[in-house]
């Protein structure tokens, strides 16, 4: 039996992730933690652009040197430091299967979120979300960009990023289609069985 005081959140590119964290966090009183923001102000700190190739290479030189859950246990250590102010946390995006894993180790709930290819490209091109270098592309370089996180490559490892296996290892799945936050308030309710 999983338990939603502590969910992961993964799922394709542009399809809602984040304001997922957001409306558990604001209406739900979650402590929402975005560890690919993690990465990007680690990203930041080396002087490197805020590319989604360096993100995927810091995560997995963080894996190799302090193991393959390294994201999860950094977002637990932040609400572990807080975790009377709220009714539990929220992270996002998580792309390896070894963060799948250690959330269920902590008894945690994986949801999958998804929605339409176009529906996903068009989010990230209207929405100034603050990262015009991230969200700066092509649909074909968008696709391509999230093919290259979705499978591990031939020449990968286990601190690849590999979202098909973490979408196997999942306990529910939303599709995010609507720009409606109420009805995707609702079905977040009735997935999660929260308040």
């Amino acid at each position: 039996m999983t338990d939603a005081r502590i969910i992961g959140l993964c799922g394709t590119n542009g399809a809602g992730k984040d304001t997922v964290g957001a409306l558990l966090a604001e209406r739900h009183n979650y402590l929402f933690v975005s560890v690919t923001e993690l990465l990007r102000k680690e990203a930041r700190r080396r002087n490197l652009p805020v590319e989604r190739q360096y993100l995927r290479q810091i995560s997995a030189e963080w894996r190799r040197e302090q193991g393959l859950s390294v994201l999860v246990n950094q977002a637990m250590q932040e609400f572990n430091e807080v975790a009377d102010q709220y009714d539990g946390v929220v992270m996002s995006s998580l792309r390896n299967p070894a963060e799948a894993d250690r959330i269920h180790e902590l008894g945690g709930t994986m949801l999958w979120i998804d929605a339409d290819p176009k529906i996903r490209y068009e989010r990230i091109r209207g929405v100034d979300r603050g990262r015009s270098g991230e969200d700066d592309k092509t649909f074909e370089q968008f696709l391509a960009e999230e093919k290259a996180e979705m499978y591990k490559p031939a020449d990968g490892d286990d601190t690849s990023l590999n979202m098909a296996v973490v979408k196997e290892r999942c306990d529910l799945t939303i599709f995010n289609d609507s720009s409606d936050l109420d009805k995707l308030d609702q079905i977040l309710k009735d997935a999660l069985r929260i308040a």
